[in-house]
C-alpha cells in the first residue's frame, strides 16, 4: 500500500482515500499520480462528485484498466481527486465538496470537471494525474491552472472501469507539469514505443481565433510564433464552414442526450440534491426533443467528415484553448454559463466532434494569469502531438 499525501489544496476526496503502490519498475518508477473520482478502484466507492451517487452505489469490484496500466509501469497512486458534480461542469466548483485551489490563481476556479486532478498536479501534490474529458474537462483546467493537459483520440485509452458520461465524446486524459512526463505517460497509456513521424504542416484555425477577444489573440501570438519556428509558417484555415456556433449547438445536443441516457434513470429514481449549474443543465438535457437530437446526430456525422477533410495526416491545427483566463470563484451562474462555459465550448467542441487528440500547452499569460495554446491533430496523432509539445517547451 502506498502512502497518502497531505492535501492543503483541497484536491483529494475525503470520502475515499485509496493509495496504491506501483510495480516497482518501469518507465514511471518513482512517479506519483492522482486519479479523478470517476475511475473505479477495487474495494472503494466511486463518488462522481455527488454524495447521493456515493451512497447509492456499491464499492467497485475491479480497478479501471488505465489505472492498472500506470501502476504496472511503476507509478504510485496517491489518491482520488474531486470532480464537479456528476462531472457536468467546467468550473471546478462543487456545492457538496468545495472548490480545489487553483495554485496559479488562488482566487479563481481551477476549471472542471477534472478539477482535483488539475489542482493536484499544478500544486505539486502529484507528478501527473488522470482525468476525463468529454466537453473540455482536461483541456480547460489545464489552461486555467497553467499545466499541460491532453485529450487523446477517442477510444485510444481504455474506459472500462470509468463511469460513462457522454459517449461518443468521453476520453480518459491526463495532466503533467512538464511535457516530457506528459509524453512518457502517453507512451504507457497508448502502448506506443516507436518514435512518431514529424508533422508536415501547421494550420491556424482562423475561426477559432476570431471567436476570442483581440487581447487574447495578442497574448497568444508569441506562443503561435514558437510553433511556427518549429513547423514553418502556418496556413490559415477556417475549420467550421457553417460556424463554430452551429458546431457548439450540435455538440451540446448530442452530448446532453447521451448524458441523460446514462444518468436520467438514476436521477429520476434518486432525485439527488443538485447544485444550480448541474440542475440547470440536467433539466435541459431531460427536455431535449428526440427529433432535434436525431437532427443533431446527422449534423455530427457531417461535421466529422468536414474535420477529417480539413485536418489530414501530418497536420497540426493551432487554436486557443480557452477564450479567457479562469473566472473568479463565485462568479454568478449566468455569467459562468454564457461568458465562460458556452464561449469556451465553441473552441473545445472541435476536437470533441472529430474525436481528435488535443494538447493544451501552458505557453501564454493574460493579466498575469495562465492561458493555454492548443495543438490538435488527426485521429491517432497523439504521440506526434506529445513529441511536438516536448520539443516546443524543452
Amino acid at each position: 500500500m502506498a502512502s497518502r499525501v497531505e492535501d492543503p489544496l483541497g484536491a483529494f476526496c475525503t470520502h475515499s482515500r485509496p493509495a496504491l503502490a506501483g510495480s516497482g519498475a518501469g518507465p514511471l518508477e518513482g512517479r506519483t499520480f492522482a486519479v479523478k473520482d470517476v475511475f473505479h478502484i477495487a474495494g472503494y466507492r466511486t463518488g462522481f462528485g455527488s454524495p447521493e451517487w456515493l451512497e447509492t452505489h456499491e464499492p467497485a469490484t475491479a480497478t479501471a484498466s488505465a489505472v492498472g496500466c500506470l501502476l504496472d509501469a511503476g507509478a504510485e497512486m496517491v489518491g482520488k481527486t474531486l470532480t464537479d458534480e456528476l462531472a457536468y461542469s467546467l468550473t471546478g466548483e462543487n456545492v457538496h465538496y468545495g472548490t480545489p485551489i487553483n495554485p496559479a490563481a488562488p482566487d479563481r476556479v481551477p476549471g472542471g470537471s477534472s478539477n482535483g486532478s488539475a489542482s493536484a498536479v499544478a500544486g505539486g501534490a502529484a507528478d501527473f494525474a488522470l482525468g476525463t474529458d468529454c466537453g473540455g474537462s482536461v483541456r480547460l483546467p489545464a489552461s486555467y491552472c497553467g499545466i499541460f493537459g491532453i485529450r487523446p483520440t477517442v477510444d485510444r485509452v481504455p474506459l472500462d472501469g470509468v463511469i460513462p458520461f457522454g459517449p461518443p465524446f468521453d476520453v480518459a486524459g491526463w495532466f503533467a507539469r512538464d511535457a516530457e512526463l506528459l509524453e512518457t505517460v502517453g507512451r504507457v497509456l497508448l502502448d506506443e514505443t516507436e518514435p512518431p513521424p514529424e508533422p508536415r504542416r501547421l494550420l491556424r484555425g482562423t475561426d477559432a481565433f476570431e471567436a476570442v477577444e483581440d487581447r487574447i489573440e495578442t497574448a497568444l501570438e508569441p506562443a503561435v510564433a514558437r510553433v511556427e519556428d518549429a513547423l514553418g509558417p502556418a496556413t490559415d484555415v477556417s475549420i467550421s464552414e457553417d460556424g463554430l456556433g452551429h458546431w457548439f449547438e450540435t455538440f451540446r445536443i448530442v452530448q446532453g442526450a447521451s448524458i441523460w441516457s446514462n444518468l436520467g434513470e438514476w436521477i429520476t429514481a434518486t432525485r439527488p440534491r443538485l447544485g444550480p449549474g448541474a440542475k440547470m443543465r440536467l433539466d435541459w438535457a431531460a427536455g431535449l426533443d428526440p427529433i432535434e437530437v436525431a437532427a443533431a446526430r446527422e449534423d455530427h456525422a457531417a461535421i466529422r467528415q468536414r474535420i477529417e477533410s480539413a485536418i489530414g495526416e501530418g497536420d497540426v491545427l493551432v487554436i486557443p484553448t480557452s477564450p479567457r483566463a479562469a473566472p473568479l470563484k463565485n462568479t454568478p451562474i449566468d455569467d459562468i454559463e454564457i461568458r465562460f462555459r458556452n464561449q469556451a465550448m465553441h473552441l473545445l467542441c472541435i476536437a470533441g466532434l472529430g474525436g481528435l487528440p488535443q494538447i493544451s500547452l501552458p505557453m501564454a499569460e493574460i493579466d498575469g494569469l495562465p492561458l493555454g495554446l492548443s495543438l490538435i491533430g488527426p485521429r491517432g496523432a497523439d504521440m506526434q502531438l506529445l513529441a511536438l509539445a516536448r520539443k516546443l517547451t524543452a
